[in-house]
C-alpha cells in the first residue's frame, strides 16, 4: 500500500519525533493529542530543535520550513479518517492505549494500518481496543526517532502477516532498519535485554556503590558503551523505565526486573530525566 499521510497520536518526545521523521521523509504528518494546545506545543518543540540545527549548519532554513509545513496538529482523533497509517505513542498505560484505538476505530478508513509504539505492553491486549486486531502491530521506535536506525516490529496474536509486512516496509521507507519478531514477547528484544542492565545500575545507586556519574563513566570506559546506563534512563524517562520494569517483573515473574525505591522517590519528586530538566543529572533546559 502507498502511505502518504501518517497520524501520530501523542505529542510527547517520541510522538513529536516520529512526526518529524515522517515529515523529513516527505510525508504529511498529523500530530494529535488530547488537546490542540498540547499538539501545538509538541510541534513548537520540534521547531525549536530544528532551529538549533539550522544555527549549526546541519539543516537549512528552507528544509526546516518544509518539514514544519508538512506537520499539522489536532486535538481529537477525527483526523484518523485522513490517515493511511496510525502510530500511537501515548503514555504506557494499557487502558489509555485501548481507549485511543477504540476512538480511532470510529474514524479510520477500512484497511488503515494501526501501530503502537509501546515499549513493554502486550500488543494483543492493546488490540482489544480495536475491532480490527489483525490490522494492529507494534512499531517500536527508539529515542530520538529521527536519528536511531532501529525499529522493532512485533505482531500480536491476531496480527495479520500483511500488517507486519506493511509496517516493515514503511520503516524502511523512513530510512530505518527494522527487526521483525516472530511472535509476541514481553518488551521485545532491546528493552528486555537492556532492561536488566539499566535496572542493575539503579540498584547500585540505591546501595550507594558509587555516584551516578562514576557508574556511567565505568560502563563507558570499561564496556565501551557510548552512553552510561543512568544517562540513558534519563533520556528514556524514569517513568517510562519504571513502567517497563513493572511489566517485565509481572509478566515474566522474574525478580531481576524489580526496580529499587530510589526510582519511585525520584519520580515522586518530578525527576523524570531530560524531559523534566532533572533526573540522575540536572539539565540546563527541558
Amino acid at each position: 500500500m502507498t502511505i502518504k499521510k501518517v497520524l501520530v497520536i501523542g505529542a510527547g518526545t517520541m510522538g513529536s519525533g516520529i512526526a518529524q521523521l515522517c515529515a523529513q521523509q516527505g510525508l504529511d504528518a498529523i500530530l494529535a493529542d488530547v488537546s490542540k494546545e498540547l499538539a501545538d506545543k509538541g510541534k513548537a518543540r520540534l521547531a525549536k530543535g530544528m532551529a538549533g540545527r539550522v544555527e549549526k549548519g546541519k539543516m537549512t532554513q528552507a528544509e526546516m520550513d518544509q518539514v514544519l509545513a508538512r506537520i499539522t496538529t489536532a486535538g481529537d482523533l477525527a483526523c484518523a479518517k485522513d490517515a493511511d497509517l496510525v502510530i500511537e505513542s501515548v503514555v504506557e498505560n494499557l487502558d489509555v492505549k485501548r481507549q485511543v484505538f477504540a476512538e480511532v476505530d470510529q474514524h479510520a478508513r477500512p484497511g488503515t494500518i494501526l501501530c503502537t509504539n509501546t515499549t513493554s505492553l502486550s500488543i494483543s491486549a492493546i488490540a482489544e481496543g480495536t475491532r480490527h486486531p489483525e490490522q494492529l502491530t507494534q512499531m517500536h521506535f527508539f529515542n530520538p526517532p529521527v536519528i536511531m536506525k532501529l525499529v522493532e516490529i512485533m505482531p500480536g496474536k491476531k496480527t495479520a502477516a500483511d500488517t507486519v509486512k506493511a509496517a516493515a516496509e514503511f520503516a524502511r521507507a523512513l530510512g530505518k532498519d527494522p527487526v521483525v519478531c516472530h511472535n509476541e514477547a514481553p518488551a521485545g528484544i532491546v528493552s528486555r535485554a537492556l532492561g536488566q542492565l539499566l535496572n542493575e545500575a539503579t540498584w547500585m545507586v540505591e546501595a550507594g556503590v558509587a555516584e551516578p556519574a562514576d557508574i556511567d563513566k565505568a560502563m563507558k570506559l570499561g564496556a565501551n558503551h557510548p552512553m552510561g546506563p543512568l544517562e540513558l534512563i534519563d533520556l528514556i524517562g524514569l517513568d517510562v523505565h519504571r513502567a517497563k520494569m513493572q511489566t517485565l517483573r509481572t509478566v515474566l515473574d522474574d525478580p531481576r526486573y524489580q526496580h529499587p525505591k530510589v526510582v519511585d522517590r525520584m519520580i515522586e519528586e518530578g525527576r523524570l530525566g531530560t524531559k523534566a530538566g532533572r533526573g540522575f543529572y540536572t539539565y540546563e533546559s527541558k
